[in-house]
C-alpha cells in the first residue's frame, strides 16, 4: 500500500538516551526489508535524565532553544546510525513539539507501521519508553505499532532457528495479526508458531476434549488460507491452556516478535488495551507487534 505521495514510511521514535538503539535498529532494518522510507520522530517535552546539555534554563525560550538544540543533535546521531547500518534506507527527520504519545499518534495515520523503544514500562521519565506513550498509541494507531525491549543484560546469540509467535484467538479481528504475522515470517527467513490459548472449563460443565477440538478448528481455520501464499513459511500450530500473558510471554522466549491483535472482543484482541495489553507489553521478552483489525503493514 502506499501513500499519495509515494510509499508509507516506517516511523520510529528516537530516545533521548543515545545508548538506547534496539527500536532504531528494528526499524531501520524492517524498513531496509520492506524497501520503505524511514521517519526518526522526536518529541521536545520534559527534560529526561537522557538530556545530557546541562541544567534546565528558567526562561521557557531559553529552555525550549535548548531542548530544540538537544533533539536536533539527537536525530542527527539516529541518521549517522541507521546510516552505518541501512545506507540504502531513505532517511527524514521530525522535531516535534509536545508528548511523545501525541507525537507519535499524529505521524501513525500515514505510517506503514509505528516501532518504540521500551526497557522499563511505566518508568515516566523515559519519554519514548514508558506504557504512557505506548499503550495511547496502540489504541489509536490505524497501523501495526512495535514495542521493541532494550535489554537490562547484554543478550546472549541464539544459534537456532529463528521463529516468531502470533496469537490467535479466532475472532475474525485477528486476521489482520495472522497477515502480518505470515508476511514477517517470510520477510525474515523465520518460521512461524501460530498459539491459541484458552481457559479450560470448569469440571463437569462442559466436555474438555470437545472444547480444545473446537480451539483446534478455530486456529487452523484462521491460517488456513496463508500456508499456500506463505509457502516458504514453516508453520506449527499449538493449543496451549493457561492464561494469556503467560502463555504468550513464555512463548516469545527467543522468539523474533510477537505478533497479537487488538480492538476485538473475546480473546486476547478484546482484551489486549487492557491488563493483558500491559501484562504483555511488560513480560514478553522479544518486540511485540500489535495490529489493529485493517493494520496491515504496507508492503
Amino acid at each position: 500500500m502506499s501513500g499519495t505521495w509515494g510509499p508509507r514510511p516506517v516511523v520510529v521514535g528516537v530516545d533521548p538516551d543515545p545508548a538506547k538503539r534496539n527500536a532504531l535498529t528494528w526499524a531501520a532494518d524492517e524498513a531496509a526489508l520492506r524497501n520503505l522510507p524511514l521517519t526518526l520522530v522526536h518529541a521536545q517535552g520534559v527534560p529526561t535524565g537522557g538530556y545530557t546539555s546541562g541544567e534546565v534554563l528558567p526562561s521557557w525560550e531559553r529552555w525550549n532553544a535548548a531542548l530544540h538544540v538537544e533533539g536536533e543533535r539527537l536525530l542527527e546521531q539516529a541518521v549517522a546510525y541507521v546510516g552505518s547500518r541501512q545506507p540504502r534506507v531513505v532517511v527524514t527527520t521530525q522535531l516535534m513539539e509536545g508528548h511523545p504519545a501525541w507525537a507519535v499518534r499524529e505521524m501513525a495515520p500515514g505510517a506503514a507501521m509505528v516501532v518504540l523503544g521500551s526497557w522499563r514500562l511505566g518508568v515516566v521519565r523515559e519519554l519514548f519508553t514508558s506504557a504512557s506513550v505506548a499503550l495511547p498509541v496502540i489504541a489509536h494507531a490505524p497501523c501495526p505499532v512495535v514495542v521493541v525491549p532494550e535489554p537490562e543484560e547484554p543478550e546472549v546469540p541464539d544459534e537456532r532457528s529463528p521463529y516468531l509467535v502470533v496469537g490467535v484467538d479466532g475472532h475474525p479481528r485477528s486476521a489482520a495479526a495472522v497477515d502480518l504475522a505470515f508476511q514477517e515470517a517470510a520477510l525474515h527467513g523465520a518460521a512461524l508458531r501460530a498459539l491459541y490459548v484458552w481457559h479450560p472449563p470448569l469440571p463437569g460443565v462442559l466436555d474438555e476434549e470437545a472444547a480444545e477440538r473446537e480451539c483446534r478448528r478455530l486456529l487452523s481455520e484462521s491460517v488456513a488460507g496463508h500456508r499456500a501464499a506463505y509457502p516458504e513459511v514453516d508453520l506449527t500450530q499449538e493449543v496451549v491452556r493457561g492464561h494469556p500473558v503467560g502463555a504468550l510471554a513464555q512463548a516469545s522466549d527467543r522468539a523474533c516478535a510477537l505478533v497479537v491483535g487488538t480492538r476485538g472482543q473475546g480473546g486476547f484482541s478484546g482484551l489486549l488495551l487492557g491488563s493483558v495489553s500491559q501484562g504483555v507489553l511488560h513480560h514478553a521478552r522479544c518486540p511485540v507487534i500489535t495490529v489493529p483489525p485493517s493494520g496491515t503493514a504496507a508492503a
